[in-house]
């Protein structure tokens, strides 16, 4: 529980970082991301040294390089996401995960899903279509929430490659703690240069941006998704892909309490009927 609470204000805390910088788009965005891997990556640095008394496999690094680049496009596409979409479209999309890793396990692994994890699937995408329809009319901060939900979606194809990847790495050795070291500074040396390329600078931004930059890494990033891949190595990975269905809810009511920001109703209901099919296909996993 405290993971989910801890991961659901990462919405929260990157819309406050882009009001109180008065930014948006991609170039602020991709600042966001790489600030906020880069530190996390800075409080992992201990990590190091104990990587280095015991050598992973050649193997095991490379499925941790490639996930961290996944997690690069992850954050970078997702973040950018909440620049046009509402906080429930955009969570509800990026938490689909579980479908993509049954979908992408089957194509790629040869892992057939159940029928149960067919008819999640089908449910989930119903879902998504009624959330690209209705939020049209949500209360949102841009006129642009086709591109906002197509972003979240592609994160959480990314998010789905970085569990995958993720997973390989650690049955080729590689600890979660030396894994997630791995991951996160690989993804932060690629999103660093980015903003740079786009023109974005690094610095000028007010005292209180920067603090939102470091909560996003001690909270959402290094609590929240470090408290998931502990709880992993003792529960089921089922249960807690399960419990993660609640980020979007606890972010939606983030959204409420914090900007007022009410979603349309078909934008509700197409949330919750993407929550069902999810935790169908997740349940089956």
């Amino acid at each position: 529980m405290i993971g989910i609470l801890a991961a659901s204000t990462a919405a929260i805390l990157i819309r406050l970082a882009i009001a109180s910088a008065d930014q948006r788009g991609v170039g602020f965005s991709l600042v966001l991301a790489a600030s906020r891997l880069t530190i996390a990556s800075i409080a992992l640095l201990p990590t190091w040294r104990s990587i280095q008394r015991q050598p992973p496999s050649i193997a095991a690094c490379r499925y941790a390089a490639a996930a961290g680049i996944a997690l690069a496009i992850h954050f970078a596409t997702w973040i950018t996401s909440l620049s046009y979409t509402s906080i429930a479209a955009s969570t509800t999309l990026v938490t689909t995960n579980p479908i993509w890793v049954a979908l992408f396990s089957w194509l790629w692994l040869k892992e057939i899903p159940s029928r149960l994890t067919l008819i999640g699937i089908a449910i989930a995408l119903s879902g998504g279509i009624l959330i690209s329809v209705g939020s049209d009319s949500s209360t949102v901060i841009s006129s642009q929430p086709w591109l906002g939900n197509g972003l979240a979606l592609i994160g959480a194809w990314a998010a789905s490659a970085y569990f995958l990847l993720g997973r390989e790495a650690q049955r080729q050795g590689l600890g979660i703690g030396h894994y997630a070291t791995v991951a996160y500074t690989v993804a932060a040396i690629v999103l660093l240069p980015l903003p740079l390329l786009l023109g974005t600078s690094y610095s000028g931004y007010p005292a209180l941006t920067y603090g939102y930059m470091v909560l996003m890494a001690l909270l959402p990033q290094l609590v929240g998704h470090t408290s998931f891949n502990w709880a992993v190595r003792w529960v089921s990975p089922t249960l807690v892909t399960l419990v993660i269905l609640f980020e979007p809810v606890v972010s939606s009511l983030l959204g409420y309490w914090v900007f007022g920001e009410i979603p349309g109703s078909t934008v509700l209901i197409g949330a919750g009927v993407m929550l069902l099919g999810v935790a169908l296909a997740a349940i089956n996993r």
